[in-house]
Protein backbone atom coordinates (compact mmCIF):
# COMPACT_ATOMS: atom_id res chain seq x y z
CA UNK A 1 0.00 0.00 0.00
CA UNK A 2 1.14 3.40 -1.02
CA UNK A 3 1.67 6.17 2.13
CA UNK A 4 1.69 9.45 0.98
CA UNK A 5 3.03 12.18 3.43
CA UNK A 6 0.48 14.72 2.02
CA UNK A 7 -1.07 16.86 4.97
CA UNK A 8 -3.17 19.19 2.28
CA UNK A 9 -6.94 17.89 1.71
CA UNK A 10 -7.50 17.19 -2.15
CA UNK A 11 -8.39 20.24 -4.25
CA UNK A 12 -12.12 20.39 -4.75
CA UNK A 13 -13.48 18.57 -8.56
CA UNK A 14 -15.98 20.47 -10.52
CA UNK A 15 -19.26 21.57 -8.46
CA UNK A 16 -19.49 22.21 -4.43
CA UNK A 17 -22.57 22.43 -2.01
CA UNK A 18 -22.49 25.54 0.22
CA UNK A 19 -22.79 25.60 3.89
CA UNK A 20 -26.40 25.35 3.52
CA UNK A 21 -26.83 22.79 0.85
CA UNK A 22 -24.01 20.48 3.54
CA UNK A 23 -26.46 21.00 6.03
CA UNK A 24 -29.27 19.66 4.31
CA UNK A 25 -27.29 17.17 2.84
CA UNK A 26 -27.45 15.60 6.17
CA UNK A 27 -31.20 15.76 6.69
CA UNK A 28 -32.07 12.94 3.99
CA UNK A 29 -35.59 12.32 5.50
CA UNK A 30 -37.89 15.03 6.46
CA UNK A 31 -41.88 15.60 6.32
CA UNK A 32 -44.54 17.37 3.86
CA UNK A 33 -47.69 18.52 5.48
CA UNK A 34 -50.68 19.50 2.90
CA UNK A 35 -53.68 21.20 5.12
CA UNK A 36 -56.36 23.11 3.38
CA UNK A 37 -60.05 23.57 2.59
CA UNK A 38 -59.33 20.31 0.17
CA UNK A 39 -59.20 18.43 3.58
CA UNK A 40 -62.53 19.21 4.24
CA UNK A 41 -64.07 19.72 0.50
CA UNK A 42 -62.64 16.67 -0.84
CA UNK A 43 -60.43 18.11 -3.52
CA UNK A 44 -57.07 18.23 -4.37
CA UNK A 45 -56.47 21.52 -6.32
CA UNK A 46 -59.00 24.01 -4.38
CA UNK A 47 -60.70 26.23 -7.05
CA UNK A 48 -60.24 30.01 -4.63
CA UNK A 49 -64.11 30.21 -3.73
CA UNK A 50 -64.18 27.85 -0.56
CA UNK A 51 -65.18 29.53 2.37
CA UNK A 52 -62.97 29.54 5.24
CA UNK A 53 -65.85 28.72 7.59
CA UNK A 54 -65.26 25.07 5.97
CA UNK A 55 -61.85 25.13 7.51
CA UNK A 56 -62.41 23.85 11.25
CA UNK A 57 -60.55 21.07 12.43
CA UNK A 58 -62.34 20.54 16.07
CA UNK A 59 -59.33 18.48 17.50
CA UNK A 60 -56.36 20.23 16.03
CA UNK A 61 -52.93 19.05 17.70
CA UNK A 62 -49.77 20.29 16.70
CA UNK A 63 -47.48 17.78 18.69
CA UNK A 64 -49.17 15.24 17.39
CA UNK A 65 -48.84 15.98 14.08
CA UNK A 66 -45.21 16.65 14.98
CA UNK A 67 -44.73 13.49 16.89
CA UNK A 68 -46.17 11.14 14.42
CA UNK A 69 -44.06 12.34 12.26
CA UNK A 70 -40.51 12.55 13.93
CA UNK A 71 -41.64 8.94 14.80
CA UNK A 72 -40.97 8.38 10.91
CA UNK A 73 -37.75 8.94 11.87
CA UNK A 74 -38.33 12.56 9.93
CA UNK A 75 -35.52 15.11 11.05
CA UNK A 76 -38.14 17.93 9.57
CA UNK A 77 -41.19 19.23 8.48
CA UNK A 78 -42.47 21.35 5.46
CA UNK A 79 -45.69 23.22 6.03
CA UNK A 80 -48.30 24.24 3.27
CA UNK A 81 -48.60 27.84 4.52
CA UNK A 82 -50.76 28.20 1.51
CA UNK A 83 -51.38 25.96 -1.33
CA UNK A 84 -53.21 27.16 -4.54
CA UNK A 85 -56.68 27.46 -3.18
CA UNK A 86 -55.18 30.82 -1.68
CA UNK A 87 -56.56 30.33 2.15
CA UNK A 88 -53.17 31.68 4.20
CA UNK A 89 -52.99 29.21 7.34
CA UNK A 90 -51.54 32.25 9.23
CA UNK A 91 -53.29 35.92 10.03
CA UNK A 92 -51.74 38.22 7.15
CA UNK A 93 -51.51 41.56 6.61
CA UNK A 94 -51.82 40.75 2.48
CA UNK A 95 -55.50 38.98 2.23
CA UNK A 96 -58.88 38.62 3.79
CA UNK A 97 -59.10 35.44 2.78
CA UNK A 98 -57.11 33.59 5.51
CA UNK A 99 -57.30 31.56 8.69
CA UNK A 100 -58.69 34.56 10.71
CA UNK A 101 -61.97 34.11 8.76
CA UNK A 102 -62.44 30.46 9.71
CA UNK A 103 -64.51 29.18 13.22
CA UNK A 104 -60.65 27.63 14.25
CA UNK A 105 -59.47 29.03 17.47
CA UNK A 106 -62.57 31.85 17.01
CA UNK A 107 -60.58 33.04 14.20
CA UNK A 108 -57.51 33.85 16.60
CA UNK A 109 -55.61 31.16 15.79
CA UNK A 110 -52.40 30.75 14.13
CA UNK A 111 -51.47 27.67 12.36
CA UNK A 112 -48.03 28.37 11.08
CA UNK A 113 -47.15 29.38 14.56
CA UNK A 114 -48.69 26.30 16.42
CA UNK A 115 -46.77 23.76 14.01
CA UNK A 116 -43.25 25.95 13.96
CA UNK A 117 -43.47 26.01 17.89
CA UNK A 118 -44.18 22.05 18.24
CA UNK A 119 -41.05 21.39 15.56
CA UNK A 120 -38.88 23.57 17.54
CA UNK A 121 -40.38 21.53 20.68
CA UNK A 122 -39.55 18.52 19.76
CA UNK A 123 -35.98 18.97 17.95
CA UNK A 124 -37.29 19.36 14.17
CA UNK A 125 -36.51 21.35 11.64
CA UNK A 126 -39.24 23.43 10.49
CA UNK A 127 -39.76 24.66 6.38
CA UNK A 128 -42.44 26.63 4.23
CA UNK A 129 -44.64 25.90 1.19
CA UNK A 130 -45.75 29.14 -0.37
CA UNK A 131 -48.11 28.82 -3.28
CA UNK A 132 -46.95 31.21 -6.24
CA UNK A 133 -50.39 30.68 -7.70
CA UNK A 134 -53.26 31.68 -5.87
CA UNK A 135 -56.74 30.98 -7.54
CA UNK A 136 -58.77 33.22 -4.82
CA UNK A 137 -56.82 36.57 -4.74
CA UNK A 138 -58.25 38.91 -6.96
CA UNK A 139 -55.26 41.02 -8.34
CA UNK A 140 -53.45 37.46 -9.48
CA UNK A 141 -51.99 37.33 -13.05
CA UNK A 142 -51.70 41.57 -12.99
CA UNK A 143 -48.84 43.68 -12.00
CA UNK A 144 -49.69 44.49 -8.29
CA UNK A 145 -49.68 40.15 -7.20
CA UNK A 146 -45.80 39.75 -6.85
CA UNK A 147 -45.53 42.06 -4.31
CA UNK A 148 -48.10 40.65 -2.54
CA UNK A 149 -46.23 37.22 -2.31
CA UNK A 150 -43.28 38.75 -1.95
CA UNK A 151 -45.07 40.09 1.24
CA UNK A 152 -46.67 37.14 2.37
CA UNK A 153 -43.09 35.18 1.92
CA UNK A 154 -41.87 38.30 4.04
CA UNK A 155 -43.83 37.42 7.36
CA UNK A 156 -43.15 33.60 6.87
CA UNK A 157 -39.71 34.24 7.16
CA UNK A 158 -39.90 36.97 9.56
CA UNK A 159 -42.32 35.74 12.42
CA UNK A 160 -41.57 31.85 12.78
CA UNK A 161 -38.31 31.40 13.58
CA UNK A 162 -35.58 29.43 11.65
CA UNK A 163 -36.57 27.93 8.76
CA UNK A 164 -34.55 25.64 6.97
CA UNK A 165 -36.14 24.99 3.20
CA UNK A 166 -38.39 27.53 1.27
CA UNK A 167 -40.74 25.36 -1.59
CA UNK A 168 -41.99 27.25 -4.50
CA UNK A 169 -44.45 24.88 -5.95
CA UNK A 170 -44.15 24.87 -10.33
CA UNK A 171 -48.32 24.85 -10.66
CA UNK A 172 -48.93 28.46 -11.51
CA UNK A 173 -51.29 29.88 -13.43
CA UNK A 174 -54.90 29.07 -14.84
CA UNK A 175 -58.88 29.16 -14.22
CA UNK A 176 -59.69 30.03 -10.69
CA UNK A 177 -61.88 32.62 -8.42
CA UNK A 178 -59.85 35.53 -8.21
CA UNK A 179 -62.41 37.74 -6.10
CA UNK A 180 -65.00 36.85 -8.11
CA UNK A 181 -63.98 37.09 -11.74
CA UNK A 182 -63.97 32.99 -12.30
CA UNK A 183 -61.63 33.29 -15.20
CA UNK A 184 -58.07 31.92 -16.43
CA UNK A 185 -55.36 34.11 -16.37
CA UNK A 186 -52.24 33.20 -17.90
CA UNK A 187 -48.58 34.31 -17.20
CA UNK A 188 -45.02 34.10 -18.52
CA UNK A 189 -43.71 31.49 -15.73
CA UNK A 190 -39.75 32.99 -16.77
CA UNK A 191 -40.53 36.59 -15.66
CA UNK A 192 -43.72 36.83 -13.80
CA UNK A 193 -42.74 36.69 -10.22
CA UNK A 194 -39.04 38.14 -10.75
CA UNK A 195 -37.51 34.91 -9.09
CA UNK A 196 -34.32 36.58 -8.26
CA UNK A 197 -35.94 39.35 -6.09
CA UNK A 198 -37.89 36.09 -4.09
CA UNK A 199 -34.63 34.71 -3.44
CA UNK A 200 -32.82 37.72 -2.30
CA UNK A 201 -35.72 37.91 0.55
CA UNK A 202 -34.94 34.19 1.16
CA UNK A 203 -31.69 35.15 1.45
CA UNK A 204 -31.86 38.28 3.37
CA UNK A 205 -34.34 36.75 6.00
CA UNK A 206 -32.96 33.35 6.14
CA UNK A 207 -29.83 32.64 5.40
CA UNK A 208 -29.51 29.65 6.12
CA UNK A 209 -32.35 28.09 4.36
CA UNK A 210 -32.22 25.96 1.72
CA UNK A 211 -34.63 27.23 -1.86
CA UNK A 212 -36.29 24.65 -3.60
CA UNK A 213 -38.11 24.90 -7.30
CA UNK A 214 -37.36 23.11 -10.52
CA UNK A 215 -34.80 25.48 -10.85
CA UNK A 216 -33.31 25.83 -7.40
CA UNK A 217 -31.58 28.06 -6.65
CA UNK A 218 -29.87 25.14 -3.79
CA UNK A 219 -32.24 21.96 -4.36
CA UNK A 220 -34.10 20.63 -7.64
CA UNK A 221 -37.12 19.15 -7.98
CA UNK A 222 -36.77 15.53 -8.81
CA UNK A 223 -39.05 15.61 -11.81
CA UNK A 224 -41.52 12.72 -10.38
CA UNK A 225 -44.03 12.90 -7.64
CA UNK A 226 -43.61 9.36 -6.88
CA UNK A 227 -40.43 9.78 -4.77
CA UNK A 228 -38.23 8.08 -6.34
CA UNK A 229 -34.50 9.72 -7.79
CA UNK A 230 -32.81 7.93 -11.17
CA UNK A 231 -29.69 5.74 -10.98
CA UNK A 232 -27.14 7.18 -11.48
CA UNK A 233 -28.66 10.61 -9.53
CA UNK A 234 -26.15 13.23 -9.67
CA UNK A 235 -25.80 16.20 -7.42
CA UNK A 236 -24.84 18.33 -10.39
CA UNK A 237 -27.66 19.81 -12.45
CA UNK A 238 -28.57 22.67 -15.70
CA UNK A 239 -32.12 23.14 -15.59
CA UNK A 240 -33.33 24.19 -19.43
CA UNK A 241 -36.52 25.15 -20.32
CA UNK A 242 -39.19 23.72 -21.76
CA UNK A 243 -38.32 25.39 -25.25
CA UNK A 244 -34.43 25.15 -24.54
CA UNK A 245 -34.70 28.67 -23.61
CA UNK A 246 -33.91 29.88 -19.71
CA UNK A 247 -35.53 27.66 -17.23
CA UNK A 248 -37.93 28.92 -14.37
CA UNK A 249 -40.03 27.51 -12.09
CA UNK A 250 -42.74 25.32 -13.52
CA UNK A 251 -41.15 25.83 -17.24
CA UNK A 252 -38.88 23.42 -17.39
CA UNK A 253 -37.87 19.86 -19.25
CA UNK A 254 -38.39 18.15 -15.51
CA UNK A 255 -37.66 14.68 -16.88
CA UNK A 256 -33.97 15.58 -16.28
CA UNK A 257 -34.00 16.59 -12.74
CA UNK A 258 -34.47 12.55 -12.49
CA UNK A 259 -30.56 12.12 -13.11
CA UNK A 260 -29.18 15.42 -13.36
CA UNK A 261 -26.42 16.58 -15.25
CA UNK A 262 -23.07 14.76 -14.38
CA UNK A 263 -20.59 17.80 -16.25
CA UNK A 264 -23.03 20.82 -14.64
CA UNK A 265 -20.81 23.47 -12.88
CA UNK A 266 -24.36 24.09 -10.46
CA UNK A 267 -24.63 21.87 -7.24
CA UNK A 268 -28.37 21.23 -7.45
CA UNK A 269 -28.86 18.10 -5.56
CA UNK A 270 -32.70 16.38 -6.03
CA UNK A 271 -35.32 16.06 -4.16
CA UNK A 272 -37.87 13.48 -4.20
CA UNK A 273 -41.68 14.18 -2.90
CA UNK A 274 -44.00 12.12 -2.33
CA UNK A 275 -47.55 11.21 -0.62
CA UNK A 276 -48.03 8.65 2.11
CA UNK A 277 -51.28 8.84 0.42
CA UNK A 278 -52.52 8.20 -3.35
CA UNK A 279 -53.29 11.98 -2.81
CA UNK A 280 -51.61 15.26 -1.12
CA UNK A 281 -54.45 16.07 1.01
CA UNK A 282 -56.32 13.53 3.30
CA UNK A 283 -59.44 12.07 2.15
CA UNK A 284 -61.31 9.55 3.53
CA UNK A 285 -61.94 7.16 0.77
CA UNK A 286 -57.95 6.63 0.79
CA UNK A 287 -57.66 5.47 4.57
CA UNK A 288 -57.07 1.78 3.30
CA UNK A 289 -54.26 3.36 0.53
CA UNK A 290 -51.59 4.45 3.06
CA UNK A 291 -48.37 3.08 1.88
CA UNK A 292 -46.92 -0.37 3.63
CA UNK A 293 -43.34 0.03 5.65
CA UNK A 294 -42.31 -2.25 2.64
CA UNK A 295 -43.20 0.24 0.39
CA UNK A 296 -41.70 3.23 2.00
CA UNK A 297 -38.21 1.35 2.98
CA UNK A 298 -38.49 0.85 -0.93
CA UNK A 299 -38.56 4.47 -1.66
CA UNK A 300 -35.74 5.65 0.90
CA UNK A 301 -33.77 3.33 -1.13
CA UNK A 302 -34.31 4.88 -4.08
CA UNK A 303 -34.02 8.37 -2.87
CA UNK A 304 -32.24 8.58 -0.18
CA UNK A 305 -30.07 5.90 -1.26
CA UNK A 306 -29.08 7.19 -4.66
CA UNK A 307 -28.00 10.25 -3.21
CA UNK A 308 -31.17 12.73 -2.86
CA UNK A 309 -33.41 13.37 0.25
CA UNK A 310 -37.11 11.45 1.03
CA UNK A 311 -39.95 14.29 1.42
CA UNK A 312 -42.81 12.27 2.55
CA UNK A 313 -46.23 14.05 2.90
CA UNK A 314 -48.00 13.65 5.84
CA UNK A 315 -51.58 14.87 5.79
CA UNK A 316 -53.99 15.67 8.53
CA UNK A 317 -57.18 14.44 8.36
CA UNK A 318 -60.40 16.93 9.29
CA UNK A 319 -59.98 16.02 12.59
CA UNK A 320 -56.31 18.03 12.33
CA UNK A 321 -54.63 15.13 13.68
CA UNK A 322 -52.66 12.46 11.66
CA UNK A 323 -54.65 9.30 10.96
CA UNK A 324 -53.89 6.52 13.22
CA UNK A 325 -53.44 4.31 9.82
CA UNK A 326 -50.58 7.04 8.68
CA UNK A 327 -49.00 6.99 12.25
CA UNK A 328 -48.83 3.05 12.14
CA UNK A 329 -46.74 3.36 8.95
CA UNK A 330 -44.71 6.28 10.34
CA UNK A 331 -44.15 4.32 13.27
CA UNK A 332 -42.98 1.17 11.77
CA UNK A 333 -41.10 3.00 8.93
CA UNK A 334 -39.23 4.91 11.45
CA UNK A 335 -38.20 1.83 14.41
CA UNK A 336 -37.24 0.01 10.68
CA UNK A 337 -34.45 2.98 10.07
CA UNK A 338 -33.08 3.21 12.89
CA UNK A 339 -33.00 -0.53 13.63
CA UNK A 340 -31.60 -1.55 10.24
CA UNK A 341 -28.41 1.30 10.15
CA UNK A 342 -27.97 1.11 14.58
CA UNK A 343 -24.67 -1.40 13.50
CA UNK A 344 -21.68 -0.78 11.17
CA UNK A 345 -20.36 -4.61 10.71
CA UNK A 346 -17.42 -2.87 8.94
CA UNK A 347 -16.35 -1.80 12.50
CA UNK A 348 -15.62 -5.10 13.88
CA UNK A 349 -13.78 -5.89 10.37
CA UNK A 350 -10.14 -5.42 9.39
CA UNK A 351 -9.99 -2.57 6.56
CA UNK A 352 -7.01 -2.06 4.17
CA UNK A 353 -6.67 0.58 1.79
CA UNK A 354 -5.13 0.64 -1.85
CA UNK A 355 -3.26 3.75 -0.90
CA UNK A 356 -3.10 6.59 1.62
CA UNK A 357 -2.83 10.06 0.95
CA UNK A 358 -1.54 10.91 4.48
CA UNK A 359 -2.01 9.98 7.86
CA UNK A 360 -4.98 12.14 8.36
CA UNK A 361 -6.72 10.48 5.14
CA UNK A 362 -6.48 6.80 6.53
CA UNK A 363 -8.80 4.07 6.29
CA UNK A 364 -10.26 4.25 9.91
CA UNK A 365 -12.34 7.50 8.71
CA UNK A 366 -14.46 5.22 6.77
CA UNK A 367 -16.05 4.10 9.63
CA UNK A 368 -15.90 6.56 12.28
CA UNK A 369 -19.31 8.04 11.76
CA UNK A 370 -18.37 11.38 10.80
CA UNK A 371 -19.21 13.03 7.25
CA UNK A 372 -16.15 15.43 7.29
CA UNK A 373 -13.52 13.13 7.68
CA UNK A 374 -12.78 10.78 5.01
CA UNK A 375 -10.42 8.54 3.31
CA UNK A 376 -8.30 10.11 0.93
CA UNK A 377 -5.53 9.52 -2.16
CA UNK A 378 -2.71 11.02 -3.32
CA UNK A 379 -2.95 13.47 -5.84
CA UNK A 380 -3.01 12.12 -9.54
CA UNK A 381 -4.71 8.55 -7.94
CA UNK A 382 -8.30 8.59 -9.29
CA UNK A 383 -8.84 4.64 -8.39
CA UNK A 384 -8.79 2.85 -5.76
CA UNK A 385 -10.01 -0.35 -3.58
CA UNK A 386 -11.06 -0.34 -0.24
CA UNK A 387 -11.05 -3.64 1.57
CA UNK A 388 -13.24 -4.99 4.57
CA UNK A 389 -11.83 -8.55 5.95
CA UNK A 390 -13.93 -10.81 8.43
CA UNK A 391 -12.44 -12.99 11.14
CA UNK A 392 -15.49 -15.41 9.72
CA UNK A 393 -18.30 -15.19 7.31
CA UNK A 394 -20.47 -12.31 7.76
CA UNK A 395 -24.48 -11.68 6.80
CA UNK A 396 -24.45 -8.57 5.27
CA UNK A 397 -27.22 -7.16 3.30
CA UNK A 398 -27.12 -3.39 3.46
CA UNK A 399 -23.69 -1.19 1.79
CA UNK A 400 -23.63 2.23 2.39
CA UNK A 401 -21.12 4.37 0.93
CA UNK A 402 -20.56 8.14 1.07
CA UNK A 403 -18.19 11.08 -1.09
CA UNK A 404 -16.84 13.38 1.34
CA UNK A 405 -18.74 15.64 -0.90
CA UNK A 406 -17.37 19.04 0.38
CA UNK A 407 -14.83 18.48 -2.10
CA UNK A 408 -17.42 17.70 -5.01
CA UNK A 409 -18.63 14.26 -6.27
CA UNK A 410 -16.03 12.81 -8.01
CA UNK A 411 -16.48 9.33 -8.30
CA UNK A 412 -17.62 8.11 -11.61
CA UNK A 413 -18.10 4.50 -11.82
CA UNK A 414 -17.28 1.87 -9.25
CA UNK A 415 -17.87 -1.85 -8.21
CA UNK A 416 -18.49 -4.22 -5.00
CA UNK A 417 -17.23 -7.38 -4.46
CA UNK A 418 -17.69 -10.42 -2.11
CA UNK A 419 -15.69 -13.18 -1.31
CA UNK A 420 -17.35 -16.21 -0.52
CA UNK A 421 -15.48 -19.99 0.03
CA UNK A 422 -12.40 -18.05 -1.34
CA UNK A 423 -14.10 -17.04 -5.09
CA UNK A 424 -15.18 -12.84 -5.64
CA UNK A 425 -17.85 -12.54 -6.83
CA UNK A 426 -19.91 -9.57 -8.21
CA UNK A 427 -22.28 -7.68 -5.97
CA UNK A 428 -23.16 -4.25 -7.49
CA UNK A 429 -21.52 -2.19 -10.27
CA UNK A 430 -22.93 1.59 -10.07
CA UNK A 431 -21.86 5.49 -11.34
CA UNK A 432 -22.53 8.37 -8.70
CA UNK A 433 -21.82 8.06 -4.94
CA UNK A 434 -22.22 11.53 -3.70
CA UNK A 435 -23.76 12.35 -0.18
CA UNK A 436 -24.96 8.73 0.17
CA UNK A 437 -25.46 5.37 -2.19
CA UNK A 438 -26.93 2.17 -0.30
CA UNK A 439 -26.99 -1.18 -2.01
CA UNK A 440 -29.50 -3.35 -1.05
CA UNK A 441 -28.85 -7.18 -1.32
CA UNK A 442 -31.74 -9.51 -2.44
CA UNK A 443 -31.17 -11.29 1.05
CA UNK A 444 -28.17 -11.70 3.32
CA UNK A 445 -25.59 -12.83 2.43
CA UNK A 446 -22.12 -14.28 4.55
CA UNK A 447 -19.34 -12.90 3.25
CA UNK A 448 -15.20 -13.24 3.87
CA UNK A 449 -14.19 -10.37 2.35
CA UNK A 450 -15.91 -6.94 0.81
CA UNK A 451 -14.27 -4.65 -0.95
CA UNK A 452 -14.87 -1.52 -2.65
CA UNK A 453 -13.07 -1.13 -6.28
CA UNK A 454 -13.65 3.31 -8.00
CA UNK A 455 -12.66 2.48 -10.96
CA UNK A 456 -12.76 5.79 -12.73
CA UNK A 457 -13.02 9.18 -11.20
CA UNK A 458 -12.40 12.83 -11.90
CA UNK A 459 -9.80 13.41 -9.11
CA UNK A 460 -8.15 11.56 -6.11
CA UNK A 461 -10.71 10.07 -3.85
CA UNK A 462 -12.57 11.07 -1.14
CA UNK A 463 -14.73 8.52 0.52
CA UNK A 464 -16.07 9.35 4.30
CA UNK A 465 -17.89 5.90 4.76
CA UNK A 466 -18.01 2.29 3.72
CA UNK A 467 -20.34 1.09 5.88
CA UNK A 468 -21.80 -2.64 6.24
CA UNK A 469 -25.36 -3.56 7.59
CA UNK A 470 -27.76 -6.27 8.46
CA UNK A 471 -31.34 -5.62 8.05
CA UNK A 472 -32.85 -8.17 9.76
CA UNK A 473 -36.55 -7.79 8.46
CA UNK A 474 -35.25 -8.47 5.09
Amino acid sequence: MLIAADTNPPAPAGATPSPRQLAWHQMETYAFMHFSPNTFTDREWGYGDEDPKQFNPTQFDANQIVRSVKAGGMKGLIMVCKHHDGLCLWPTKTTTHSIAQSPWRGGKGDMVREISDACRKQGLKFGVYLSPWDRNHPVYGKAGYPDVYRAQLTELLTNYGEVFEVWHDGANGGDGYYGGARETRSIDRRTYYDWPRNWEIVRRLQPNAVIFSDVGPDIRWVGNESGFAGDPCWATYSPVGEDGTAAAPGFTKYKEGETGHRNSQNWLPAECDVSIRPGWFWHAAEDDKVRSVENLKDLYFKSVGRGASFLLNVPPDRRGLVHEQDVVALKGFGDWLQKAFSRDLARGGQITVSSVRGPRFAANALTDGKRDTYWSTPDGTTTGTVEVSFAKPTAVNILRIREAIALGQRVDEFTVEGERDGRWEPVFQGQSIGSCRLIRLEKPTEFTKIRLRITQATGSLAISEFGLFLDTAG
